[in-house]
């Protein structure tokens, strides 16, 4: 432990009570899934009710945390708990960019990463194309009024008969949405926000970060290399939407996704963007909080030096 392993986390002179829940989601922010945050808050909870209103400090929440989780589990939980208090001193605006291609679960990713950390603003590259949709006729802008995996379709350019002119589509709506992501992100910065912005058009190399130096931005690339277990993610989502996102929709245009990802993950690979690509939701979120603490902590020691 270092010199602030007396840091006291909970003091019998405060006001507001223990609760188990926010102990468990504080926990989860740093990457610990549900079920194991819980085993934890919960021993915390047993703790305090045997030990009566005694202080908690960090020393006793390490303890803890190895008895439930083992040694090195409970090791990393707390480097990360120190890491998650940085962040929330943190005055620097946050950004957190999720790219990947259609179906490898970017925005359930988002939504849930956003919660853990607080995070209140959640933007889906697919809402920017569609409010630019509404000043941009199709005769003006084609890129724009077709899904992603479609964009061949609004190629208009005359092209080498072996171009692949679904990736050329793709980056033809890749490169007209990145101005309004880059308006966003403008504007959050400018007002010290804090933001989780997600889909298939945050591509690495796209978007024009020189501007955004006072802001902490890290991007990441989701993927899954697996097709069939890509290929199931859409008989999901057209159960959640009630068949509004018809699986038969996506399957024809499979192979198209397939190249566009591929293409993503390339620019990624070449960029040093982190590709991230684990079978479940929490080992996605623990890789990703993971990265995004340790770059706070980096960043906070560089800002201290």
């Amino acid at each position: 432990m270092t010199d602030d392993r007396d840091m006291r986390l909970i003091d019998e002179g405060d006001e507001t009570p223990f609760s188990k829940g926010l102990m468990a989601q504080t926990l989860m922010a740093t990457g610990l899934a549900p079920e194991r945050a819980y085993s934890v808050a919960a021993a915390v909870e047993r703790r305090l009710r045997r030990r009566g209103p005694a202080a908690l400090t960090l020393a006793d929440l390490h303890k803890i945390a190895r008895e439930q989780l083992g040694d090195l589990e409970g090791d990393i939980l707390i480097q990360r708990f120190r890491q998650w208090q940085t962040l929330r001193r943190l005055e620097t605006p946050l950004i957190v960019l999720i790219g990947g291609a259609t179906g490898v679960g970017k925005s359930t990713l988002a939504t849930e990463l956003a919660h853990r950390l607080g995070i209140t603003r959640v933007i889906s590259t697919d809402m920017v194309r569609q409010t630019m949709r509404a000043f941009f006729a199709p005769e003006l802008m084609p890129a724009i009024h077709t899904s992603s995996f479609d964009a061949a379709s609004a190629v208009r350019v005359p092209v080498p008969r072996e171009t692949d002119l679904s990736k050329v589509g793709f980056m033809e709506q890749t490169k007209a949405v990145s101005v309004g992501i880059e308006a966003i992100v403008a504007r959050g910065i400018d007002e010290a926000q804090r933001m989780v912005i997600e889909g298939v058009h945050i591509v690495p190399g796209f978007l024009e970060r020189s501007r955004w130096r006072e802001a902490l931005v890290l991007e990441f690339v989701l993927a899954v290399q697996d097709k069939t277990r890509h290929r199931g993610n859409f008989s999901v989502r057209e159960w959640e939407t009630g068949g509004i996102r018809p699986l038969r929709r996506y399957l024809d245009h499979f192979a198209q996704i397939r190249r566009i990802q591929k293409y993503i993950v390339s620019r990624a690979t070449a960029l040093g963007v982190p590709v991230v690509d684990n079978p479940s939701l929490d080992e996605n979120l623990s890789e990703i909080l993971g990265a995004i603490l340790r770059r706070v902590e980096e960043q906070s020691a560089a800002a201290g030096s």
